[in-house]
């Protein structure tokens, strides 16, 4: 593998950081490992999560919720999950993919199986 081409978590700690503190650095490593490649699409808009649009909350509930976090709580709690962090993050209009994750583990405390 080329050096370089992977996102750097340092990349997105500060943001991180805005929320959490305190943010647990390798589930932030974790997360950016996750997310690979689609932090270097050049449409910057994968790196984001635009949480006005349907289809998206839908993706991040279905592949970051169910896949990844394996949670087998029923559509409307993920959803309500995601509506909350959408909320926490109302003041940003660029929502960084890698903090909206976070703080979805966080919100379920399994931030440690990120490590």
């Amino acid at each position: 593998k080329e050096r370089g081409v992977m996102a750097d978590y340092n990349d997105y700690l500060p943001d991180v950081k805005r929320y959490d503190e305190a943010a647990d650095e390798a589930a932030v490593k974790g997360i950016v490992k996750h997310l690979g490649i689609a932090l270097q699409s050049k449409t910057a808009d994968s790196a984001l999560v635009s949480a006005s649009d349907k289809s998206e909350l839908d993706r991040v509930r279905d592949s970051w919720l169910k896949k990844k976090l394996a949670r087998t709580e029923s559509d409307v709690e993920l959803d309500a999950a995601v509506k909350a962090v959408a909320e926490t993050m109302k003041g940003d209009n660029r929502k960084q993919r890698v903090t909206f994750y976070y703080l979805l583990a966080k919100n379920y405390g399994v931030l440690d199986s990120l490590h």
